[in-house]
């Protein structure tokens, strides 16, 4: 049992000064505080929680909730105007990544400078500096101006620089894998590893399905005061319907963004046997909804796994299927190609019109490989007078029972 917090934050609170036009900053500092030329915004205000070694919490909020203004203020890359962080390990942030990478250096001189900001010894960096490259696939390029590079082999290395500490806490905001397909999956891996390993993990993300699958408990930012803190399975739900309530769509990515094909890709989709249409009418409760999906992987990789998502025409989830959840091994050939299909038996979505999701993702369910959103929509109809969604699986007891 552990006593000690990895990460302990009491009454954190950050002001800014805003000022209307620069000359106003001269008149203040003029005036020595006598008089007032800025207002103040409050990005965080009275901030509380803990976090013990091991776990992983996720951070979720609106746009300018004062998330990143958090995560800066942890890394220390900001100074709190009230309150304390005290954090215990060695911590790695994935915020901006090769921020600190001089683009006149090779990117020899900058994996050193990085390490040694980082808090390695210059021998630890040499022995990690083989490893560093070998992960990035930089290669020969290494000792060449980082200013030569592409923004994916700029992006590689800076990864490859900032998860090869070993952290005793990484901090994540917004992206969990980087670069193009192969990259991002084995990046993607490495993060994973890390947390396997039991280091601390802040994940900060509008992405509740991440959130939902990778961490322990979640902390609801909202005008920078704490909303709500606890659980993933109890925090997040209040947090999804207070976005529906005040009619604000949760971002288009549902899962993980989808990067280049280059690992695995949806080959074919067909509904009820036929992949010609794109919108099919269904009678509620009577017709079946069969989804076949054909995709082709690297056979160096794992055996995907495929997410189904069915929205309501404003966006709403309404119901998902994956074949990670049901323990559906899905199996391919030599070639890389493999099938599936799952079946909706008469399917229960009472009239309207839904949005049809297709997902193909890694092994763990969460990264995604490839996606058809929407695929197709689905035109429901119905005899009943039933409303809602969906009609729930019911039956009626006459009795002569007193309640």
């Amino acid at each position: 049992m552990f006593s000690k917090p990895a990460i302990q934050v009491k009454n954190l609170s950050k002001c800014y000064q805003l000022y209307n036009k620069p000359s106003d900053r001269l008149k203040q500092f003029l005036w020595r505080g006598k008089k007032q030329f800025f207002r103040e915004f409050w990005a965080l205000n009275d901030i509380n929680f803990e976090v013990m070694p091991g776990e992983v919490l996720g951070i979720v909020g609106r746009n300018g909730a004062g998330k990143s203004t958090l995560l800066q203020l942890l890394c220390g890359t900001l100074n709190p105007s009230f309150g304390e962080v005290k954090v215990n390990g060695r911590v790695a942030a994935l915020l901006e990544l090769g921020s600190g990478f001089n683009p006149e250096f090779s990117g020899r001189e900058n994996v050193f400078m990085n390490g040694a900001i980082l808090g390695l010894t210059q021998d630890e960096i040499s022995a990690r500096f083989d490893d560093i490259v070998a992960f990035s696939g930089i290669g020969d390029f290494i000792d060449q101006p980082v200013k030569t590079y592409s923004s994916g082999m700029f992006v590689r290395l800076a990864f490859s620089v900032a998860t090869s500490v070993y952290p005793d806490i990484l901090i994540i905001d917004e992206a969990l894998s980087v670069g193009d397909g192969a990259f991002s999956h084995k990046s993607f891996n490495r993060i994973m590893q890390l947390k396997e390993q039991g280091t601390t993990i802040l994940f900060c993300s509008h992405n509740l399905f991440q959130v939902d699958a990778l961490c322990n408990k979640v902390l609801w930012i909202n005008n920078g005061k704490n909303q709500a803190f606890g659980m993933a399975n109890e925090v997040l739900p209040i947090y999804s319907n207070s976005l529906e309530s005040s009619n604000e769509q949760l971002p288009e990515n549902d899962v993980s963004e989808k990067t280049e094909n280059t690992v695995a890709r949806i080959e074919k989709i067909a509904i009820n046997q036929t992949s010609e249409q794109k919108q099919f009418y269904l009678d509620s409760s009577k017709d079946d909804l069969r989804i076949q999906v054909k995709f082709q992987i690297s056979n160096t990789y794992p055996s995907p796994s495929i997410g189904i998502g069915i929205r309501s025409s404003d966006g709403r989830l309404v119901s998902s299927a994956g074949s990670l959840s049901d323990n559906i091994l899905l199996s391919f050939d030599k070639n890389g190609i493999g099938e599936a299909e799952i079946i909706f038996p008469k399917i229960s979505l009472l009239k309207g019109e839904y949005l049809l999701d297709v997902y193909l993702m890694c092994e763990r369910g969460i990264h995604v490989y490839d996606m058809a959103r929407p695929y197709a929509t689905l035109m429901m109809k119905q005899e009943g007078l039933e409303q809602g969604l969906v009609n729930l699986p019911h039956r009626w007891e006459i009795t002569n029972k007193k309640i």
